[in-house]
């Protein structure tokens, strides 16, 4: 079950002018420990949870070993089971180690890529509602320039995938 409200960490990645656009505008959240154990299992709260608020398009699996971005959705990273140590923001990003409870939320462009996991990594993904078709990029330098403008078009989320419609994601989102 969710946790009472907390406030996410906030982090900003840059583009980096080649390959990687990143979100120049929207800040990456990291929330620890927003979900913990109880009746159902992490993965099964994660996706009810999600759901609820309106974001769709639930998959459970990892995160790809190479550097990719969506550059038309925004997308949450509900970590189920294990840890892992994720690099956002491209070749020159930061590692971020998260566990089961964890969620992320990338803003469309941001560049992810797993380094390293336990065993059972498990992770539930979704989308805001309208964004589950997203396109997967690989940092291409012939598509910099198009990935840019289709992140810049991308809509905010109405919702915070866990706390709705007054969740910390609208109010940090709107303020950026």
């Amino acid at each position: 079950m969710p946790v009472p409200r907390i406030e996410p960490n906030t982090f900003h990645f840059g583009p980096d002018g080649v390959s990687f656009p990143n979100n120049p505008n929207l800040p990456v959240l990291v929330y620890h420990q927003v979900l913990t154990t109880g009746a159902h299992s992490i993965a099964d709260c994660f996706e009810e949870v999600f759901m609820r608020n309106g974001w769709t398009g639930c998959w459970r699996w990892g995160v790809y070993d190479f550097q990719h971005f969506h550059c038309n959705a925004h997308e949450a990273l509900g970590i189920a089971q294990g840890k892992a140590k994720l690099q956002l923001g491209g070749p020159q990003g930061e590692g971020f180690d998260v566990a089961a409870g964890d969620l992320v939320i990338l803003p469309a462009g941001t560049a992810h890529k797993n380094l390293e996991c336990s065993r059972d990594f498990l992770v539930v993904g979704a989308y805001p509602s309208g964004q589950g078709h997203y396109e997967t990029n690989r940092g291409d330098p012939n598509e910099y320039a198009e990935s840019v403008e289709r992140i810049a078009a991308t809509p905010l989320p109405e919702t915070d995938p866990i706390f709705g419609k007054g969740g910390p994601l609208v109010r940090l989102w709107d303020e950026s």
